[in-house]
């Protein structure tokens, strides 16, 4: 599974400030997505950026159902070391089949 690199060039407080005009400006558009869009343009980011910002910010404030931000983070790196175990599970495994080979070559000499 491929995963996507998230750029650092916005800032949290960038971030955080474009959210916030979204939820205080979306009264003023017909929709979020047109207050998304507006909001966009002005801080030279793409409205599917900020749409999934403006998501992510609903599910930390348990207005939308799915992860928090620190539930993906403690997801993320549980992942993280459930990869590391299972290369280390492979190196002890092809480590022992040597030893395991090794051993039985001495004992047929």
């Amino acid at each position: 599974m491929e995963t996507k690199k998230t750029s650092a060039r916005y800032s949290p407080e960038v971030r955080a400030r474009a959210v916030r005009m979204v939820l205080d400006h979306q009264a003023d558009h017909p929709s979020q997505w047109a207050a998304i869009g507006s909001i966009a343009s002005k801080i030279s980011c793409t409205p599917e950026t900020l749409r999934g910002w403006v998501r992510q910010s609903e599910r930390d404030q348990a207005l939308r159902p799915g992860p928090t931000s620190e539930e993906r983070e403690r997801i993320k790196a549980l992942e993280l070391e459930v990869r590391e175990l299972r290369q280390a599970n492979e190196i002890l495994r092809k480590a022992s089949a040597y030893f395991a080979q090794a051993e039985l070559d001495c004992v047929w000499r």
